[in-house]
């Protein structure tokens, strides 16, 4: 709506913190099955949303393939109603950094 300021993100690469945060809203890490050749397949969060495509893999394999990747995890607290939300994605750590 016009007028609403867009609800804020935050950009981390820090284990801790994403894993906390995922675990907070109940996800899991997860790849998408078929992906890629090598079988690594793209990162995603799991929040059992019943994304069939969706492969569960440990901590350690998530972040080693997120350290491979160049990765960065950009989410979000709040919705602008004050909401908790899920809203995350995966993005190169080259992409949009300002104020990194």
């Amino acid at each position: 709506m016009p007028g609403e300021e867009p609800a804020e993100s935050e950009r981390t690469t820090d284990h801790d913190e994403i894993r906390d945060w995922v675990e907070e809203r109940d996800g899991r890490p997860a790849r998408v099955e078929g992906t890629d050749d090598d079988g690594d397949g793209l990162l995603r969060v799991d929040f059992g949303d019943g994304d069939d495509d969706l492969e569960p893999v440990s901590w350690d394999e998530f972040f080693e393939a997120f350290e491979e990747n160049d990765l960065a995890m950009v989410s979000q607290d709040e919705t602008t109603e004050g909401e908790g939300s899920r809203f995350s994605k995966l993005a190169s750590r080259g992409e949009g950094n300002e104020g990194e």
